[in-house]
């Protein structure tokens, strides 16, 4: 079953044979999608469909499975023919998407479902930590939250300070984490400069860490 989960149609075509990893990977396309969508939204009961979506879109997409191939050095286990071989064929994006959804799907028909979704969730780890670092899917304060927990930092706190007639105030946050300040943000409301201070916050994060 593995062998055929990376024999690509090039390798097929080459050598004659009849059967390639194409059916595995619609197969594991739509494992994949379920386990990730249920992985969501048991994860992140307070958001609905229009956040979770772009989050889900974020772990699941070519690039994205791609990178986690990679991780796996899957590349070197795909059975390619001559003319995918010398264009690099085992490095491309969509080889090795292909071949992880071939091999999700593989999974699923050997292990069943339960260990399929062990398997997911394990893969997907580090891509929706990255997700939710970059706020796919999440509004700032919770994506702020979300990372600083997988960075065992602990929650963070906002000091707000309110100015102006009340007809017309002005709100200022300021994120804080153990005592420290990492972002002010303002607005209108203690929400709304909450969350821009919490999008302040993000992407000096984002920044430090690149």
């Amino acid at each position: 079953m593995l062998e055929l989960a990376f024999t690509h149609r090039s390798f097929a075509y080459e050598t004659g044979i009849t059967t390639t990893n194409e059916r595995l990977e619609f197969l594991g396309d739509s494992v994949l999608g379920l386990i990730v969508t249920e992985e969501l939204y048991l994860k992140y009961p307070d958001l609905d469909e229009s956040r979770l979506s772009p989050l889900r879109s974020g772990i699941v997409n070519m690039r994205a499975l791609a990178d986690i191939a990679r991780t796996l050095e899957l590349g070197k286990y795909i059975r390619l023919g001559k003319g995918e071989e010398v264009t690099n064929g085992r490095d491309k994006n969509s080889l090795l998407a292909d071949a992880l959804e071939a091999l999700i799907g593989a999974i699923y028909l050997e292990c069943g479902f339960e260990k399929s979704t062990q398997v997911v969730r394990e893969l997907i780890k580090e891509t929706l930590s990255s997700a939710m670092a970059k706020g796919a899917g999440l509004d700032g304060k919770t994506a702020l939250q979300e990372l600083l927990a997988a960075a065992g930092k602990g929650s963070p706190e906002y000091q707000v300070t309110e100015t102006g007639p009340d007809h017309d105030k002005s709100f200022t946050a300021v994120a804080m984490v153990s005592g420290e300040a990492l972002a002010e943000g303002t607005g209108k409301s203690k929400r709304e400069a909450e969350q821009s201070a919490a999008r302040s916050a993000l992407e000096k994060l984002s920044s430090t860490a690149s």
